[in-house]
């Protein structure tokens, strides 16, 4: 594969014909597949039901940061019976419930696996890291030694931690945190 990229006013019209042409004839390549916003569409969600494959009965609640819902839609159509798929949206407005929904149907004809978004953790939407967040990732690298990327992964593992502080798992309940991304350098 080779990625060819275009700014941000060329990529916002990429669905008009004319865009799409040049686009094509910048990558100078007429086979060439333009991403979608997120990169989530039927083909990333199958891509992305390995995922939950990987992880069957390797823990009973399966979480992961979502911008876009595709990795959410493909983890929990991979997940065995009994197991459940957590997605902590990490942009505001409620959506992501109806873009899993549709993206599975789209993927799959309807829905797969079990799963839940919590919109409790985006702390204001996509690049917003408030203090009360980077101080949480930056507890969390000191006391695990363990980078903290904060666009998505700090959200992730505030919300794990205040959904464990809150009682919602059960105890004996196993969690994987899906990190889908290591901090900018």
């Amino acid at each position: 594969m080779r990625l060819h990229f275009v700014d941000r006013a060329t990529y916002r019209r990429k669905s008009e014909p004319r865009s799409l042409a040049a686009i094509l004839r910048a990558a100078d390549a007429e086979d060439a597949y333009v991403v979608p916003e997120g990169g989530s569409n039927a083909e990333a969600v199958r891509g992305c039901q390995a995922l939950g494959t990987e992880l069957r009965d390797r823990a009973d609640i399966v979480a992961v940061a979502c911008g876009t819902g595709g990795t959410l839609a493909g983890l929990a159509a991979g997940l065995a019976p009994g197991q459940r798929a957590l997605g902590v949206p990490v942009l505001k407005g409620g959506f992501l419930s109806t873009e899993v929904r549709t993206l599975q149907h789209q993927a799959f004809g309807g829905p797969r696996g079990v799963w839940n978004v919590d919109d409790r953790f985006h702390f204001g939407g996509y690049a917003r890291v408030p203090d009360e967040l980077d101080a949480f990732a930056a507890d969390f690298e000191h006391r695990h030694g363990l980078p903290v990327e904060r666009l998505y992964v700090a959200k992730l593992l505030y919300g794990l931690s205040a959904l464990a502080d809150e009682g919602a798992f059960p105890p004996g309940t196993t969690l994987a945190a899906v990190i889908t991304g290591r901090p900018f350098p």
